[in-house]
């Protein structure tokens, strides 16, 4: 019950310090905020049209007639052409510094209120270590005064 305790206030000692190096006026920013993606590696999504169609696989010397089908022959209605599906527009390749800035300023505040959950949930544990280790360090040097 006691190691479970420990583990799980290193665990958020460690977020703690990795929300606060987030936080800091150094030069290392969030990779969300500076990674770029290049669109050549991406997967690409349902709307992109992906390759060209295959040319038609059917050799030129072959009669349709000759071709045994399982169902009678019926007249088909004419087939509509359906148009090719119109290209999403792309996206723009350099996000707007404007929505950038907002998404920091939204990440910061997030960040803010993590950390303030995090101290407040783990201040009397520190005190309590904190008067803890000075009570025994007084002992000590009480002791040793007496001893002197």
């Amino acid at each position: 019950m006691d190691t479970s305790k420990k583990a799980e206030s290193a665990h958020l000692l460690d977020d703690l310090e990795s929300i606060r190096q987030l936080l800091g006026d150094d030069a290392t920013h969030s990779p969300l905020l500076t990674d770029t993606v290049h669109r050549e590696g991406q997967i690409p999504l349902l709307f992109d049209m992906v390759g060209t169609r295959p040319a038609s696989t059917h050799p030129e010397d072959v009669n349709e007639d000759d071709i045994p089908t399982l169902t009678p022959d019926v007249q088909a209605a004419p087939v509509e052409q359906l148009q090719p599906p119109q290209q999403a527009p792309q996206a723009q390749t350099q996000p707007n510094p404007d929505a950038l800035l907002h998404m920091d300023s939204e990440l910061r505040a997030a960040a803010q209120l993590i950390m303030q959950d995090v101290i407040d949930d783990f201040a009397p544990h520190i005190e309590t270590e904190i008067k803890r280790r000075l009570e025994a360090r007084m002992e000590r040097l009480i002791a040793a005064a007496k001893g002197s």
